[in-house]
């Protein structure tokens, strides 16, 4: 492994909710400064605040800075990027809470734009606030798409059991059968099976494809949308050489286990495929967005209002997202070097084996 740490920025989200929480948790440990080099984009005072209300906290080594070009490689580094008279109110939002959350993913993404940083990760917002506050778009997703020039990208929940991909997303339930087309389709599956190759090193990815209409519309009887749209698309995508399947009716898909069979799942809408991926897979799930040049991760859950400054926030998710960034960004290293020609240089067999153990960093 390269001796160079990677910097990880890591956004504070809405700062009444439990992100500042399970940041300071994930980066507790202090082996973890081993591995990466933390860059917080929000306020030392909201974090000093938030790590009191965690008593089995004693001590962090941290660092204020102004850049994250400055940022201490030992230390965990907070850029304030905040008024100096930002204080939480941990409980809701408030349009104080949603105006930090923008700025801090402005700034975040400002400096990973100009390779300050080399990895995001954000933490989770109140998206009904931060549009209150003027804030454009629906999410995380849509925001990075345009600020990153993109035609398309796609919401891809991974965890170490199943990955699941979204064709649509932060739209209401009625739009979605409209918002259903070949192109569409073809573009989601286009995209996992580039992320599944150069983001999780799958030599030939099988993705499966779940209907939209129950028992995968039964012939037509509960809807046309899987012959005219769903399985049309699905060949030409087998037809570009991309191994998709199905459709397959998401209760016994996932009920009796078919997406171990996948390396990963495309589902119509957000709840179809984010429901069954939180009840397997919440404590360690993460949200990344493929399709842009960039590596961006997030905690597969949201602010959680009502377990703010209660210590009662469980930070595996978030610490996931940090760990999967970092892998995904090697990936890509590495799957480059091989286009290139060039053989990636190896691991040590002493830090493949600590790597292994990452998850138990408590």
């Amino acid at each position: 492994m390269s001796d160079k740490k990677l910097i990880v920025g890591i956004t504070q989200g809405d700062s009444n909710g439990i992100g500042y929480e399970v940041i300071i948790k994930a980066l507790s440990d202090p082996r973890i400064l081993d591995m990466f080099t933390p860059v917080i984009y929000g306020s030392s005072k909201i974090f000093g605040f938030y790590r009191k209300t965690i008593p089995e906290i004693e001590q962090m080594d941290t660092n204020l800075i102004n850049n994250a070009r400055e940022a201490h490689a030992r230390r965990i580094n907070i850029l304030g990027c905040l008024p100096d008279n930002a204080f939480a109110e941990p409980g809701g939002a408030t349009a104080a809470s949603a105006q930090a959350a923008i700025s801090s993913l402005e700034r975040a993404v400002k400096d990973l734009k100009e390779g300050a940083i080399d990895v995001l990760v954000t933490g989770p917002i109140n998206k009904k606030a931060i549009v209150a506050e003027g804030f454009g778009f629906p999410g995380h997703t849509e925001y990075l798409e345009q600020e990153f020039g993109v035609k398309d990208v796609t919401m891809f929940l991974i965890s170490e059991r199943l990955k699941v991909g979204v064709v649509t997303g932060h739209i209401p339930l009625k739009d979605v059968p409209a918002a259903i087309t070949e192109e569409r389709i073809l573009s989601k599956l286009r995209l996992m099976n580039e992320s599944l190759k150069k983001d999780f090193r799958v030599a030939t990815p099988q993705i499966a494809v779940l209907s939209l209409n129950p028992h995968s519309g039964d012939s037509g009887l509960l809807g046309d949308e899987e012959q005219k749209v769903i399985i049309p698309a699905i060949k030409k995508a087998t037809e570009e050489g991309i191994l998709a399947f199905g459709p397959f009716s998401p209760d016994g898909y996932f009920g009796m286990g078919h997406y171990e069979r996948f390396d990963a799942t495309l589902a119509m809408y957000h709840d179809q495929g984010l429901a069954p991926f939180k009840a397997i897979a919440f404590e360690d799930g993460v949200n990344y967005t493929a399709g842009l040049p960039i590596v961006r991760t997030s905690p597969d859950h949201g602010t959680a209002f009502e377990l703010a400054g209660r210590d009662e926030a469980d930070p595996r998710s978030m610490r996931a997202a940090i760990f999967a960034a970092i892998d995904i960004y090697n990936n890509r290293k590495a799957w480059q070097a091989l286009q290139d020609g060039k053989m990636p240089e190896r691991e040590p067999a002493e830090d493949r084996h600590e790597r292994s153990g990452r998850p138990q960093i408590a």
